[in-house]
């Protein structure tokens, strides 16, 4: 039987200030102890996916709309990258738009979730994403640096 990790490693790959102190405030209450990791453009998120110095997240949180490098070509990087496909990628985005949702289901993101506008609907999606992903699914371990 495979243990859960006692520490998971979150890649927040985000652009908005606002949203990542938001994030890190609705993880603080979380049943699992977690790590979180901020890169603040697509860029930065490969970066540091491909530094070998530093331990590899046992999931990714991603925006789509980012200054450098979009959400969209990360997504393709890592799931194109035999060394980092298969850590899981939830898209955290605003954008509405359907062929967002087909383009990133297309490069394999293992879910797509609207980000709410509001302070109570993105606590409440955060807890979601928490309960599903963090105390549910059995995530595979990170992948080796």
């Amino acid at each position: 039987m495979t243990m859960k990790p006692k520490i998971l490693n979150i890649l927040l790959v985000e652009d908005s200030q606002e949203d990542i102190d938001l994030m890190r405030e609705a993880l603080k209450g979380s049943a699992v102890l977690n790590d979180v990791h901020v890169a603040q453009n697509g860029q930065e998120a490969m970066d540091y996916l491909r530094d070998p110095s530093t331990s590899k997240p046992n999931i990714v949180l991603l925006d789509l709309n980012m200054p450098k490098k979009n959400g969209r070509q990360v997504l393709q990087e890592i799931k194109s990258d035999p060394s980092l496909r298969v850590i899981p990628v939830i898209i955290l985005t605003t954008s509405r738009s359907q062929n967002d949702v087909h383009e990133c289901y297309l490069h394999h993101c293992n879910c797509f979730i609207w980000k709410p506008i509001d302070l109570e609907g993105f606590f409440s999606v955060v807890r979601k994403i928490e309960d599903f992903w963090f105390n549910f699914v059995e995530l595979p371990a990170p992948p080796a640096a």
